[in-house]
């Protein structure tokens, strides 16, 4: 592939992850970000890690000037569109800055990619877009696209604008990976997820909890018809996934006109499992107190992640424990830093 590779919300958690991984595959990186939610420290650690720097400009994707400028600028062969913002709680307390940030951000970035002739795009979308119909069963790419939540909807219309504008005539190749819980850390313990707040997911949570800041984990429902009766979701190791997004950079790269891919390990966990996980990782008790379910939760959501294996060789190693493992050492990472 020739050029450079953008990465937006390239400091991000996700995005500083396969920033890293460019880099260390020989690729050229661009990181784009607005730091609404995330260090600018980042971009260094992962020159750090590389041992070479990536190209780091601060800009939001909704800024069309300065998409432009950085189009003109660097010789961008393919895109990598990470930015946006992700809460499902928090979409749907403020639906119009999601639907701003996450739709009309991505409309200019197509819009300035056309105009620049880049065509290469990997899409970081969201199991969301699925809604309660991937609950029971390994959820496949054929489910229809029902998503409940703001965010859900967000991605759902990004897939959209990006499958209509390839069929416009455009050449748009890319890829939609829907990816279900996204954890862990680099090995290195030099990044990993940093939420600001409250954390919004279960395993931020509970690494804080572990590290004595919060004082217990609330479970939302022990009743659910599970083994042990709390809810069950596939967790992902970031690192996985962020192989997943290179091993699809590079089908797409090779001519594949579009793909679309659940990117999960195909196994779910409880909610117990892994708080038992975490103990085992960290060596502290992670206390928990079982609560009312919340609306809307399903009793179990994984991927059938068959699809990606056939498409583009793609497939989860890692397990809960390394997940595990590999998140509490960026958490004592964070607490070195911050003392």
């Amino acid at each position: 592939m020739d050029g450079k590779v953008l990465v937006t919300g390239g400091a991000g958690f996700l995005g500083s992850h396969a920033a890293l991984a460019l880099l260390e595959a020989g690729h050229e990186v661009v990181i784009y970000d607005n730091l609404c939610n995330s260090s600018p420290a980042v971009p260094g650690r992962v020159a750090a890690l590389a041992g070479r720097p990536p190209d780091v400009i601060e800009g939001d994707i909704r800024d069309a000037g300065r998409l432009r400028r950085l189009f003109a600028e660097h010789r961008i062969g393919a895109v990598m569109h990470f930015a946006g913002l992700k809460s499902v709680a928090d979409g749907q307390a403020r639906p119009l800055e999601y639907y701003d940030n996450n739709v009309a951000g991505s409309a200019v970035l197509l819009a300035e990619m056309e105009r620049a002739g880049v065509r290469t795009l990997v899409f970081s979308s969201s199991a969301t877009v699925y809604g309660e119909g991937g609950g029971g069963s390994a959820a496949q790419e054929s489910l229809p696209l029902a998503p409940t939540s703001v965010y859900g909807r967000t991605k759902r219309i990004v897939e959209d604008m990006i499958r209509d504008q390839a069929a416009s005539g455009a050449g748009l190749r890319h890829a939609l990976l829907r990816y279900f819980n996204p954890v862990g850390a680099h090995p290195s313990g030099r990044l990993g997820e940093s939420p600001r707040g409250r954390p919004n997911n279960l395993l931020p949570f509970v690494a804080q909890v572990a590290a004595g800041l919060r004082p217990k984990l609330q479970v939302f429902g022990g009743d659910y018809p599970t083994p042990d009766g709390t809810g069950r979701r596939d967790y992902l190791h970031v690192q996985d996934l962020i192989d997943g997004h290179l091993a699809a950079l590079r089908a797409v790269a090779a001519g594949e006109a579009s793909l679309v891919a659940n990117l999960g390990t195909g196994r779910p966990h409880s909610v117990l499992e892994v708080v038992r996980a975490f103990e085992k990782a960290s060596g502290r008790p992670v206390p928990f107190e079982i609560v009312d379910r919340r609306p809307g939760d399903l009793a179990e959501y994984w991927a059938d992640p068959t699809h990606a294996r056939e498409l583009f060789g793609w497939k989860a190693s890692r397990d809960l424990a390394t997940m595990c493992v590999d998140a509490w050492r960026w958490q004592t990472h964070v607490m070195r830093e911050d003392a």
